[in-house]
């Protein structure tokens, strides 16, 4: 945060100003939200990373009074085999013995690397993009649908939840809350107001693509 506050200052008192910045934020801005829908103009949610992501955001603010174009990329779970959350689970699943975090009814939003990149890449170029925008598939899924497409595509079991408790105790009560268990069914409404094309927007084909490699 302190990071984003000096850059963005640095750069709003520079003679000649980039063109764009790109901070990095997340779709923990939004909270756990249950079922809810969640675009770029829903409002924030509550908790300790909420208020990390909002204040994370704010600190562009500098480089945005100065006339320089701020996106504030909130990106979902970013999924690939060589690192992140998918490649911790995979030696589980693998095994068969994978399965949903918790009661696997939680709305999950990701993302492929490859979709990532691209569209980071989008937000550099297209200068009608500014202020929050959602690097999400447009597809999100439950805690269960996601369970099952890795199972799939593994052609293992993925049935096996993983209680709520259970991950409490490895990670703490409230990263468990707020970052494994929480729901957010996000969309990204701006990329694909603006045209953006998904390689990989639904979770089944994503998996497959991604574990076929």
């Amino acid at each position: 945060m302190q990071g984003t506050t000096l850059l963005s200052t640095a750069l709003a008192g520079l003679a000649t100003k980039p063109r764009v910045l790109v901070s990095g934020s997340a779709v923990g801005y939004y909270g756990d939200r249950g079922d809810e829908v969640l675009t770029e103009d829903s409002s924030p949610g509550d908790g300790f990373l909420a208020e990390v992501v909002r204040a994370w955001e704010d600190a562009t603010g500098p480089a945005a009074d100065a006339g320089i174009r701020v996106v504030k990329l909130r990106s979902g779970i970013v999924q690939s085999p060589t690192g992140g959350a998918l490649r911790k689970q995979l030696p589980m699943f693998k095994l068969g013995v994978g399965g949903p975090l918790g009661n696997g009814r939680q709305w999950v939003s990701w993302i492929t690397l490859e979709d990532e990149i691209a569209a980071i890449v989008h937000l550099l170029d297209d200068d009608s993009l500014d202020g929050p925008v959602n690097v999400t598939a447009p597809e999100p899924v439950t805690g269960k649908g996601m369970a099952h497409a890795l199972g799939k595509a593994l052609h293992r079991p993925a049935v096996l939840p993983v209680p709520k408790a259970a991950l409490s105790l490895v990670v703490g009560g409230q990263m468990a809350d707020e970052m494994i268990t929480a729901s957010q069914r996000v969309v990204p409404a701006k990329l694909l107001a603006a045209g953006f094309t998904f390689r990989h927007p639904e979770v089944e084909p994503a998996m497959a693509a991604l574990l076929a490699r």
